[in-house]
């Protein structure tokens, strides 16, 4: 029965992911010229995961979800000619593996959210998962701006800003353009998450 339940969790999971890489592809809404994207709803599929079943589903669902998104830009990023060995391995760490395995986060709170039965603190329960994620994301490519690819935008002349201000500001400006309305746009699903789940629950 156990292990019934756990292919079950399973291939939920890989649903999960599949239809994240889809949004995360195919509904962009912006694309920053140097990397990163507003997608629309891309990481609510696997916030749903660390809600329904906990940190343990979450992180690993997150952590092959951060795989994908790995793959599906690493022959887009003109910047990995440049970038060295050593760096790239840094960038694939924080740009992707730890950027996005992060969602996972959403996992712990699934026993707040179980214990009421209010919509409205449900709700609040989500939002504050959403918020979490996303700032977790944000300072994940912040860190990955920071330490190599200010340096890299500046070598290559690729805008004037980088040539104004220090790493960590740069990365901070940069990496808001796109987390901002990212995040903005999550928070936005949480009241459909909640319901998502209850109704779930319901059929459970």
């Amino acid at each position: 029965m156990r292990n019934q339940k756990n292919l079950k969790i399973l291939i939920e999971c890989a649903v999960m992911i599949a239809l994240s890489a889809a949004l995360s592809e195919y509904a962009i809404i912006y694309r920053a010229p140097l990397g990163g994207s507003v997608t629309l709803f891309s990481m609510v599929p696997i916030i749903i995961i660390g809600l329904r079943h906990g940190c343990a589903w979450g992180f690993g669902t997150a952590f092959v979800y951060s795989l994908t998104q790995f793959m599906f830009d690493v022959s887009k990023l003109s910047g990995w000619g440049v970038a060295g060995a050593k760096n790239m391995m840094i960038c694939a760490l924080l740009d992707y593996i730890v950027a996005f395995t992060v969602i996972g986060t959403a996992g712990f709170f699934k026993p707040a959210l179980n214990k009421t039965r209010n919509r409205g603190k449900k709700i609040a329960f989500a939002s504050a998962a959403a918020l979490l994620v996303c700032m977790l994301r944000y300072i994940s490519h912040v860190a990955a701006g920071a330490l190599i690819w200010h340096a890299i935008t500046k070598a290559g002349n690729w805008n004037e800003y980088v040539h104004t201000v220090g790493a960590l500001v740069y990365s901070l400006v940069y990496n808001m353009q796109f987390m901002l309305p990212e995040t903005a746009i999550t928070l936005v699903a949480a009241p459909a998450v909640v319901t998502a789940l209850s109704a779930i629950n319901i059929k459970e």
